[in-house]
C-alpha cells in the first residue's frame, strides 16, 4: 500500500503544476463543490495528515523494537491512510531512503505500514508542514477496526449538511466551520440519492 503511494506521489510530482495531492478510496465522497475544495487546499499553510499517540495495543503495542534506534517508541505514530499533503512534504515523503525501509524491513501485522508510516514520518522530520488533522471524515462510534458503512437509506441532506456544518476547527489560525472536504465509508448503493442531492447540495444546474 504505501509502496503503491509512494509510486502516486512520484508520479503526480512530475507535473510542476500540481501543489496539493488528496488520497482517497472508492468509497470517500465530496462534501462540497470542486471550488470550495480546491480554494481551502491551496490557501492553507499545512498539509492534513493526522498523527497521533495511541497507547493502546493497537498503538503502540505495534511497534517493533527492532526499529530501534532509528525509531523509538516515543516516535511511533498512527494515523489514517487518507491524506493531503502540499508539495513540499510531498517531496519528503517520495525522497525518505532512511525511515522506509526499517518500515519495510520490520513492520509486519498486526503492524500495518498504511496506518503508521505516514504519522511516524511526517512526526519525524516535518511536523511543522502538517495541521495534524485529516480532511476526510468517518464515523468511528461504533467501535471496531472499521467506521461505518453508509448505505442507501443513511444518505440524506439532513445527514450531509451535519456533516459538513457541525464541527469547528482551526483554519490558518482562525476558527472555520468547514472542516471536513471529503467523507467516507459510502456503498455503491448510495451512488443514485447522491447524484441527486449533488446539485441542491454543492449549488451547480445538473
Amino acid at each position: 500500500m504505501i509502496d503503491a503511494e509512494r509510486r502516486l506521489l512520484a508520479n503526480a510530482l512530475l507535473d510542476f503544476s500540481n501543489e496539493r495531492f488528496v488520497l482517497l478510496s472508492e468509497t470517500c465522497i465530496p462534501l462540497f463543490n470542486f471550488t470550495t475544495i480546491y480554494d481551502y487546499l491551496v490557501n492553507s499553510n499545512y498539509s492534513y495528515l493526522g498523527s497521533f499517540d495511541d497507547p493502546r495495543r493497537i498503538g503502540r503495542g505495534r511497534y517493533n523494537r527492532r526499529m530501534w534506534p532509528t525509531i523509538t517508541l516515543s516516535d511511533w505514530r498512527k494515523g489514517s491512510q487518507w491524506f493531503e499533503v502540499q508539495r513540499k512534504l510531498a517531496i519528503q515523503i517520495v525522497s525518505d531512503s532512511k525511515y522506509y525501509p526499517v518500515f519495510q524491513a520490520h513492520c509486519r501485522p498486526p503492524c500495518y505500514m498504511d496506518e503508521h508510516y505516514l504519522p511516524t514520518l511526517v512526526t519525524k522530520i516535518c511536523p511543522q508542514l502538517t495541521s495534524n488533522t485529516t480532511v476526510t471524515w468517518a464515523d468511528w462510534a461504533g467501535g471496531g477496526s472499521h467506521p461505518t458503512r453508509f448505505v442507501r437509506k443513511d444518505v440524506t441532506k439532513v445527514f450531509l449538511n451535519r456533516v459538513r456544518n457541525r464541527f469547528t476547527c482551526t483554519y490558518n489560525g482562525g476558527l472555520s466551520h468547514i472542516c471536513f472536504l471529503f467523507a467516507r465509508k459510502f456503498h455503491l448503493s448510495t451512488l443514485q440519492p447522491l447524484l441527486e442531492m449533488a446539485p441542491g447540495l454543492f449549488g451547480f444546474n445538473p
